[in-house]
Order: C-alpha cells, then structure tokens, then sequence
C-alpha cells in the first residue's frame, strides 16, 4: 500500500510542473488547487483538470489523498529536496528547529506533532494543513510523493503504524534521547 506507484510519481511530477515557473499558468492552477483546501473530492470542481486525469480510476481514502496532497502542494509548492525521501516528521523538525540555537523541539511543537499523529482520517486534512503551512513558513521543503504514500495508508492495519513511527523517529532522533537523558 505504500509502496511508490507510477501514478503517484507522475501525479507530484505534474504537481511541480505546475509550480515551475516558466509555466505561464502555474499560478492560476495553484490558486484552484489551493480552492481545495479542508474540501473533500467534488467539492472544488477547479481541481479536476489536475487532478481528474491521475485519479480517475481511484474510489474512497486513495482518491481522497490525491486532492488533499494537490491542495497542500498549491499551499507551499516546495521542491522536493534531492536527498533520500523525507518524511512529514523530518520537515516538521526541521522547521521547528529553523532560526533556533538549540537543538532541542519546543513544547509547543511536539504537542501540534503528537496531534498530528493521533489524527484520524477525518481530522488529518486540517492538521496536515497547519504542518505544510507551518513548512511553508519557515522555506522548508516537503517530499510530496513520500507524502502521498504515508498519508494513503494512514489508516491501514499495521502499515499506517509503520508509517507513524518513521515520522516519530524522524522528529525525534535517537540521538537527541541519548543528549537529553546525559543532561
């Protein structure tokens, strides 16, 4: 389930193609996307020419993730760094750690983190809202594809797990533990 698709590739790839800028309508499709913002599929019809063609198949949650990554990308159109695949939970540390001296999270952060986490399907489009926008803010990149697949199986049995602890272990590095408990 979370496996990377050919579908999801060429969805984010269109994405960015979207957002480079010698696209002369870039900007009007990233302003419709955004239209998408806390709406479920159907909701914004002005999604559907950049969305339509890559989802057309999908039904139920999948489908769903489709148009909400659409949105969040139109929210902070970020290049996907070129290293190794990012998760939700190294952007959002690198975000909370941005501008700072130390290298230890805010409070306020890992609680908006947990919360993230303890999402459930209904409430994860608002709270990945808050965590793209708060990227988007401090000029952190988010690896959109990795995204589309971890929010996919949010959800599903075992992998959703998965999925959340990788995020965990990226926010919160075992050697971080190791620094605080020396302290």
């Amino acid at each position: 389930m979370t496996e990377p698709s050919g579908r999801d590739k060429a969805f984010v790839d269109s994405l960015h193609r979207l957002a480079a800028p010698e696209n002369a309508h870039g900007r009007g499709a990233l302003a419709a996307l955004r239209r998408g913002l806390g709406k479920g599929p159907g909701e914004a019809p002005e999604m559907f020419p950049y969305v339509v063609p890559f989802a057309q198949e999908l039904q139920g949650w999948v489908e769903e993730c489709y148009y909400l990554v659409a949105s969040l990308f139109a929210l902070h159109p970020s290049p996907t760094d070129a290293g190794a695949p990012r998760t939700m939970g190294a952007s959002l540390r690198s975000a909370a750690l941005k501008e700072r001296q130390e290298v230890t999270l805010p409070e306020s952060d890992q609680r908006r983190f947990v919360a993230l986490l303890s999402s459930d399907r209904r409430e994860l489009p608002h709270r990945l809202r808050h965590a793209v926008a708060l990227c988007g803010n401090k000029d952190v990149p988010v690896h959109w594809e990795q995204l589309l697949r971890d929010v996919r199986a949010w959800d599903a049995p075992r992998v959703g797990s998965q999925v959340k602890l990788r995020w965990g272990r990226d926010f919160w590095p075992a050697q971080e533990q190791t620094e605080s408990k020396g302290e």
